[in-house]
């Protein structure tokens, strides 16, 4: 097998696959979101977010008044999870959820209050913050993005 400098190795001929954690994009992927959730983490805790609610939060800053499903189809939560985050947010009041009286009642709309209109002010300068932490050109962050998320397309669309 090719030495790689403990860089992930790309798999290609059998003789290459991945043999040692470090090699395996699985493992990258993983620890990377790991210690990125942690720096979001410490910067959110402030502001009295976990990382999960910021994400919806993210989401609803993006598009506002939008139903339970669009929501979890957006940020990638199942029902349940989101449901519970969703409550905490409406506890704290961030968010408010109201039956849709105007089109199918059974649909329930989720907005943002303007106690999380503020929170969005506030919030605004950790995006900037990460950025830095990465210490890594921003045109190289938009790259790696957009290969990410090809890359979890095809994963998506690899599912049985």
């Amino acid at each position: 097998m090719k030495e790689l400098n403990d860089e992930v190795c790309c798999v290609g001929p059998e003789s290459e696959a991945p043999v040692t954690v470090d090699q395996f994009l699985c493992f990258a992927l993983y620890s990377a979101s790991l210690a990125m959730t942690k720096l979001y983490q410490s910067r959110l805790k402030p502001l009295g977010l976990t990382y999960p609610q910021y994400l919806v939060l993210l989401a609803l800053w993006e598009k506002d008044h939008v139903t339970v499903s669009e929501l979890g189809a957006r940020v990638q939560l199942d029902s349940g999870t989101l449901s519970q985050l969703l409550k905490r947010l409406e506890q704290a009041g961030i968010i408010s959820r109201k039956r849709d009286v105007g089109g199918d009642e059974r649909r329930v709309l989720i907005s943002v209050t303007e106690q999380g209109q503020e929170l969005k002010i506030s919030a605004a300068g950790v995006p900037a913050d990460m950025v830095s932490v990465m210490d890594t050109p921003y045109e190289e962050l938009a790259d790696l993005t957009a290969r990410v998320t090809t890359l979890r397309q095809k994963l998506i669309n690899a599912l049985p």
